[in-house]
């Protein structure tokens, strides 16, 4: 098994982010990397610390049509254990036209067509469950401070909270 220096090395001095769609090695088993339901990554039980290595592993992370998560690179793919979203939504900047969102991982992304959002309720609290989809069949939780920020600029049209985002038009949820 891989250690986590050992992947981070492998994609030392990568620009940008790497074509993980590109690549398509077969599968070199599990890794012990679990996300967390807060976002927080952990390795063997200890909780990932360093921001750039957990960026770095994000840019490697995709989500395959068996619904399982991977870290590919272009000759190894470890399957990791994610307890709900992959990512997190920590902040967002409303525009006129327009709603920014920034995950976890300092990626920046506007709402659209590529990245919608969609809010579903948890059965047994009632609660809004807000996500983005991000990417390679990732999605990042909407943090609840974000939301908040998101409810107060919607508009109530028939008993539904509305946003607009790159003329499309995103339903936070009813208004009761």
């Amino acid at each position: 098994m891989k250690s986590l220096d050992d992947i981070a090395e492998l994609l030392k001095g990568q620009p940008g982010k790497p074509p993980v769609e590109k690549w398509h090695p077969p599968l070199s088993g599990d890794i012990d990397i679990t996300i967390k339901s807060d976002g927080r990554w952990f390795h063997e039980g200890g909780e990932i610390k360093r921001h750039p290595l957990v960026k770095l592993f994000a840019s490697i992370l995709r989500r395959e049509d068996d619904g399982e998560y991977y870290l590919v690179t272009p000759v190894e793919k470890w399957r990791i254990s994610v307890a709900e979203y992959p990512l997190q939504i920590v902040d967002s900047e409303v525009a006129p036209d327009r709603i920014a969102m920034k995950t976890n991982v300092d990626e920046w992304l506007v709402l659209d067509d590529s990245h919608p959002l969609t809010v579903t309720t948890n059965i047994n609290t009632g609660e809004p469950v807000p996500r983005v989809a991000v990417d390679r069949g990732l999605s990042a939780k909407v943090s609840r401070s974000v939301f908040y920020r998101l409810v107060e600029h919607a508009i109530e049209d028939d008993g539904q909270l509305w946003l607009m985002s790159s003329g499309q038009r995103y339903c936070l949820g009813a208004t009761e």
